[in-house]
């Protein structure tokens, strides 16, 4: 499913238009992104947005590690980044788990 479906499905669902979905989950993903991305003073992630049941979306510190160029299979060192991380809820694993709630 793509946003295009997405939306549609959202607008069929809550008895709204389509120009009113697409308003209100291109607003939520902005903010989730906005949350996520935030960082306190040292620069360090903070944010994190959790929706009970479905899962919650954070900014994780993946150390620096040691990894090989494929082509030609020579070390190299990876440095340390901040990545997004998604942690599915116990409803939503269950769900896809195909196990009644």
């Amino acid at each position: 499913m793509n946003k295009a479906e997405l939306v549609d499905a959202v607008a069929h669902r809550a008895n709204v238009t389509k120009k009113e979905a697409d308003a209100v989950i291109s607003a939520a993903l902005e903010i989730i992104v906005e949350e996520v991305a935030s960082r306190d003073e040292s620069g360090e992630p903070k944010g994190k947005v959790t929706l009970v049941g479905f899962g919650s979306f954070e900014a994780r510190k993946r150390k620096e590690r040691e990894g090989r160029n494929p082509k030609t299979n020579q070390k190299m060192l990876i440095p340390e980044s901040i990545v997004p991380a998604f942690t599915a809820g116990k409803s939503f694993r269950d769900a896809v788990a195909g196990e009644k709630s």
